[in-house]
């Protein structure tokens, strides 16, 4: 079967890459395609709809996976159906649940699916006079197609007014005639996708995507700056509730509404408490989200297709590896504001190439045997693992071999998955020479709350109480406590005490309480005997001490070992926010 791909993007890559393995492909075909497509199929460069039709009969194309929802809102699926060919990709008129925002708010809300409260508004006044009834932030929204850009947040209302203004005053083109605003939805973003014929339908496995630009899901909105797969965020409860009050809901609205669903549904969650809403919907395969999706897909993609094409979903259930993903998007420097192309992308051939990593292309061309940049996000490097921590360090292993002049890319992308999966119970034991020490203490609990990290404090004296101090530390390696932090001032006993009373590594905490001003202690502790070691931080350092517990902790736990990350990152965010260029 000869098959087209309609697209130019890292989405069009990883379809054309798993209708490769198909055993009913005879030829493969993309339009407008890009540098990396060309590897693996024939692009023909065109983007006008009769021209690409035309081609499809002249070339005997049997069916089509439309990727693009510019094509799918023009109406491209239909031209196709006129021509006798079966295409993947919903009508025009189904397609409004993405080419206009207004249209899929006025859906949901007539269908009762849960999303934020909103209003479409088409003039300044009214838009002004609607964000004064909200609380900040203040979510806008382009209500056309705006290439995934076309949201901003807005931390206070002149910052909203600003974003309006910039909207109606042509920023995203027509996209920007209508404008959505939104209250503002507190929570965690996780994507869910379903395959649909307009009757029947199967869900996909879960992701989640980092559209901010920068680290800790800062800066100005993206296409997605890479994604991961399983989200842990998506429980079976959260997926029983979508299912039930969305998917179904929505599959049947559009049915009730003259519309058939068929295609590639992604619907954009906002999930606190394990209670889903709606953020959005999209008409196609999110970008890059459909990159591990279908290196994780293990059936015939053309089979899915014709099935989807053909409304004979009924009974089917594709395969899926039983892997994590991870994706990382390497970008041109500015994006996604202005940016250079045509530099030389380097270390490509020193990339793993197998079934389990994947360099995708989204804005590249081929010139003369290399690849150039040619757009804001360029490559999506996705690589599986048995489990999500190894799948994301192979991505990045990868991503690291490649480069070119400002080359940027997240190094935080699933630290939120690894964060789910972390230790119950008490892990870190806190030990108090005297009630006194508390103050040094709240420093590491502090820390340790921010962290989500369990720990117990007790106070007990090596000197005073030296059976009481035995059996807390018994107690504590008995009920799974795995590092402990001693506080101690003066002659600072007890760190020493606690490591030669544990197997389990001791962080030791010189009190400030002397007319030494705590060198007496620092001293004291450091100077342990051989084999009896105590990590030492600074004079009445709590905080570096839980920071070092969780450092400690992180090597066994990876969800521990992405919350350091992410703290490291937040010093980081500290440092540059306080630096004048950045207080504008």
């Amino acid at each position: 079967m000869k098959v087209l791909v309609v697209g130019a993007g890292g989405r069009e890559h990883a379809l054309a890459f798993a209708l490769k393995k198909s055993p009913q492909l005879t030829a493969l075909y993309a339009t407008p395609g890009n540098g990396g497509i060309s590897q693996i199929a024939e692009c023909w460069g065109l983007t006008d709809f009769d021209p690409i039709v035309t081609k499809a009969k002249e070339t005997g194309v049997s069916l089509v996976f439309i990727g693009q929802e510019d094509y799918l809102v023009g109406g491209l699926t239909e031209k196709f159906q006129e021509a006798g060919i079966m295409v993947v990709g919903p009508s025009a008129l189904a397609a409004r649940l993405e080419g206009s925002k207004s249209y899929s708010k006025e859906f949901m809300a007539r269908h009762q699916i849960p999303t934020a409260g909103y209003k479409t508004c088409t003039d300044l006044p009214s838009a002004e006079s609607f964000l004064k009834q909200l609380e900040a932030p203040f979510v806008i929204k382009a209500s056309g197609l705006a290439a995934g850009k076309g949201v901003v947040i807005a931390p206070n209302l002149e910052e909203a007014v600003g974003a309006v203004k910039e909207m109606f005053g042509g920023k995203f083109g027509k996209a920007g005639e209508e404008v959505v605003i939104e209250e503002f939805m507190d929570g965690e973003e996780a994507s869910f996708f379903v395959f649909s014929d307009g009757t029947d339908y199967v869900t996909l496995p879960t992701l989640q995507d980092h559209k901010r630009i920068f680290e800790l899901d800062k800066g100005p909105n993206t296409g997605g700056m890479g994604c991961y797969c399983p989200a842990p965020i998506v429980t079976e409860e959260v997926e029983a509730q979508v299912i039930k009050e969305v998917v179904e809901p929505t599959l049947k609205g559009m049915q009730a509404d003259g519309c058939p669903y068929q295609g590639v549904l992604y619907i954009g969650l906002m999930i606190k408490d394990n209670k889903a809403k709606v953020v959005e919907y999209n008409i196609r395969f999110g970008d890059p989200e459909c990159q591990p999706l279908m290196m994780l897909f293990d059936d015939d993609l053309i089979e899915l297709g014709k099935r989807i094409a053909q409304g004979k979903l009924s009974g089917y259930q594709p395969k899926w590896k039983d892997m994590s993903a991870g994706c990382v998007v390497l970008a041109s420097a500015g994006y996604p504001a202005d940016y250079e192309k045509g530099f030389v992308i380097q270390g490509l051939e020193e990339v793993e190439d197998s079934a389990e990593v994947q360099v995708f292309h989204a804005g590249s061309k081929a010139d003369a045997g290399r690849f150039k940049t040619n757009g804001g996000r360029v490559l999506a490097v996705t690589a599986l693992g048995p489990d999500l921590p190894s799948a994301l360090k192979r991505a990045y292993k990868e991503a690291a071999k490649i480069h070119w002049p400002g080359m940027q890319f997240r190094r935080d992308i699933g630290l939120k998955g690894l964060k789910a999966d972390r230790p119950k119970g008490v892990k870190v034991g806190i030990i108090l020479g005297s009630a006194s020490d508390k103050k040094v203490a709240d420093k590491a609990t502090a820390l340790l709350d921010q962290f989500e990290l369990g720990y117990d404090l007790k106070v007990s004296s090596a000197h005073r109480t030296p059976e009481r101090t035995r059996g807390v530390l018994e107690h504590w390696i008995d009920t799974g406590v795995e590092v402990v932090i001693a506080i101690a001032g003066m002659a600072a006993a007890l760190p020493g005490v606690v490591a030669a009373e544990v197997d389990i590594p001791v962080i030791g905490v010189p009190v400030l309480g002397s007319a030494l001003s705590g060198q007496d202690a620092l001293y004291s502790i450091v100077q342990m005997p051989p084999g009896i070691p105590v990590a030492t931080v600074g004079i009445d350092r709590g905080d570096n001490a839980a920071v070092l517990a969780l450092q400690i902790l992180g090597i066994k736990y990876p969800g521990l070992q992405a919350s350091h990350i992410e703290y490291r990152m937040g010093l980081a965010q500290k440092v540059i926010d306080s630096s004048p260029e950045s207080q504008g």
